[in-house]
């Protein structure tokens, strides 16, 4: 029996957007930010609605890592870490694609 097909491998040089049927969205009742999906949804906090708002399926992460990096004066290896353990997390549940 074959293996279920791995996920892409997150790196800076990938360029992530919503697969289909998910999308950011937020929630004016509770004043929450969630990840919209079929059927369910998942709370997003700060940091991962920062990152992914600016996902568009066409810039890459290592230019989201700086535009981060420099909005939020952090260094950039800190916010590189986050943002690909966050990426790759989503990648690997599906709720993203590369």
């Amino acid at each position: 029996m074959p293996s279920p097909a791995s996920p892409p491998i997150v790196t800076e040089d990938s360029c992530p957007g919503f697969s289909r049927g998910y999308r950011l969205q937020h929630d004016k009742v509770r004043e929450q930010w969630v990840i919209q999906a079929p059927e369910r949804a998942f709370l997003a906090d700060a940091i991962a609605v920062a990152i992914l708002q600016e996902l568009d399926g066409h810039t890459s992460i290592s230019t989201i890592i700086d535009r981060l990096a420099e909005r939020y004066q952090a260094p950039r290896a800190q916010i590189a870490a986050d943002v690909l353990a966050l990426l790759s997390d989503l990648t690997e549940k599906r709720i993203l694609r590369l």
